[in-house]
């Protein structure tokens, strides 16, 4: 297969739908000699922020010379995207070659096991592993899980150190109701002996976690409890064991984001007294400040500003009300929303109701996404309307700002949008 016809082979296995187990993981990495067990791993789970936390330990061991690989998703501009080394999304002679291996094994779960077909995120994760273990072998991997962590395929290889970003209801409809039945999928990721840096608001889940972690032998690193935050601003200080750094500004927005940022710099600082990586903490810190990524209250227009945002629940949500109130409270807002079905409609669009002046929808074409009517009739909001071609809207806006939010599949097929006019 050449790169299109990886790409098609890929994307047509959606049709077997998301199948939580690691089964068919473990058999097909068997398969192939065990790639996984080849890389030096950090894994990073969590129901917002895993995305950012991944991005600001990456630029810091990049600041600090050392070479990256990161497992991601979704993507926002190229497929290529979910499997990059450094930052930039590998080649694709690299995805066919790695579609071509792949391939013949995920054939042969079918034909030679009762565990049924394999995946599109299956697939995709085992070609990282491929590629980190065997192919192009780097300094660290940082793997982003993709749903849950217990039986999400990412859940097959030891790690050196894990991180739990947050724990909030989304994807109820798998992994449980209730924050504690979620807290219970994401605890299955602590492995026997291996620090977990987590940040947990919820004392329930807290308790749970830290009986795991007691059960596995393995330190817990707590936000707010061992790792100390400093709000002043857009700057914050940070204090955990012997480091203290104060003066820490990101590029990134919000008081969230300080907390992404604390998690990944309490996790490098854990692994440098460990002896597993060498830093320079004030390089260290310059790549956590610099960090920049994609989609998280990006702004892609100065003069009228517009600012895309992948909120997608309702603790994605509220960071970004709160986030846009704290720096554009100033401004009248106007909203360019989309979303996926099974996402909290009616609470997502209450809270940015609240934010928004006017309060535009649109659909976007996607196999998941939610239907227009049923967005459009979900808001209760005085200035609300229907927007059919939302790149033309976006190309003449003429407002005091733009929000466009709602799905990160929707910000990507904005930026795709935008990129082909």
């Amino acid at each position: 297969m050449n790169y299109q016809e990886s790409l098609d082979w890929i994307h047509e296995r959606t049709k077997f739908g998301i199948k939580p187990g690691v089964k068919r993981m473990e058999w097909m990495l068997e398969q192939l000699d065990h790639p996984e067990r080849k890389i030096t791993g950090v894994h990073i789970v969590g129901t917002n922020g895993k995305g950012s936390t991944l991005s600001y330990m990456r630029n810091a061991l990049n600041y600090n010379d050392y070479t990256v690989g990161t497992f991601t998703s979704p993507y926002i501009e190229v497929f290529n995207e979910r499997i990059s080394v450094n930052g930039n999304p590998i080649p694709d002679d690299d995805i066919a070659l790695l579609a071509n291996i792949v391939r013949p094994v995920s054939e042969r779960l079918v034909a030679e096991t009762d565990l049924g077909n394999s995946t599109e995120f299956e697939i995709i994760t085992m070609m990282m592993f491929v590629y980190f273990g065997n192919v192009n072998p780097v300094d660290y991997v940082l793997i982003e899980a993709g749903l849950g962590a217990t039986h999400d395929s990412t859940n097959v290889f030891s790690p050196v150190m894990t991180l739990l970003t947050s724990i909030g209801l989304d994807h109820v409809d798998i992994l449980g109701d209730t924050l504690l039945d979620i807290t219970k999928d994401k605890s299955g990721v602590i492995k026997e002996g291996i620090p977990l840096v987590f940040n947990v608001k919820d004392d329930g889940c807290r308790d749970h976690i830290y009986k795991v972690l007691d059960e596995k032998n393995a330190k817990g690193i707590e936000l707010e409890r061992d790792i100390i935050l400093t709000q002043n601003g857009e700057e914050f200080s940070f204090k955990y064991g012997r480091f203290d750094f104060d003066d820490i500004k990101l590029d990134m927005l919000g008081r969230h984001q300080q907390e992404n940022a604390s998690i990944a710099i309490a996790a490098l600082l854990e692994m440098m007294e460990r002896g597993l990586v060498k830093l320079d903490v004030n390089k260290m810190i310059q790549g956590v400040e610099s960090t920049f990524w994609t989609g998280r209250i990006e702004k892609i227009s100065n003069q009228p500003p517009i600012i895309l945002d992948g909120a997608h629940n309702n603790e994605a949500v509220d960071a970004l009300v709160e986030t846009m109130r704290e720096t554009y409270g100033d401004k009248k807002i106007t909203v360019l929303f989309s979303a996926v079905k099974g996402k909290p409609l009616d609470t997502m669009v209450y809270k940015i109701g609240m934010l928004a002046d006017t309060f535009n929808v649109t659909e976007f074409d996607f196999f998941k996404a939610e239907d227009g009517e049923v967005l459009f009739n979900a808001i209760d909001h005085p200035d609300k309307h229907f927007v059919k071609d939302y790149i033309d809207y976006i190309k003449h806006f003429d407002g005091e700002l733009l929000l466009i939010t709602g799905s990160l599949y929707f910000i990507s097929e904005v930026k795709k949008g935008l990129r082909e006019e």
